[in-house]
């Protein structure tokens, strides 16, 4: 789950459909009544598949899987962690494997 490398679009398509989803069980807390119930399982089932495809969109930018913890910086962890998410992959093998564009994978 946290080895390999996710592309751009792997990891961004990711978050589209998470948002999607959790707008949805919001909706759907809402109208039951239930409001933080659905929601909050929600998203402690998605956050070790999240933290999955975000280690290894920074493996793709050569960067390891620590940095998440410099989310943890008020303002300035957040914003370095999103320019990091939108940098464009190393284009050639790194420590964390093949690039993903390459259309092989190492055996």
């Amino acid at each position: 789950m946290f080895s390999g490398r996710a592309r751009r679009q792997e990891y961004w398509m990711y978050v589209l459909f998470n948002a999607i989803a959790a707008i949805i069980a919001l909706v759907l807390d809402a109208a039951l009544g239930t409001l933080p119930i659905i929601t909050a399982i929600y998203y402690v089932a998605v956050l070790l598949p999240s933290l999955g495809v975000f280690v290894r969109r920074l493996h793709d930018t050569g960067r390891s899987g620590w940095w998440v913890l410099f989310g943890a910086v008020p303002l300035v962890g957040g914003i370095t962690l999103l320019v990091f998410a939108c940098l464009e992959g190393e284009r050639t093998q790194n420590a964390y494997g093949p690039d993903p564009k390459s259309g092989y994978a190492a055996a």
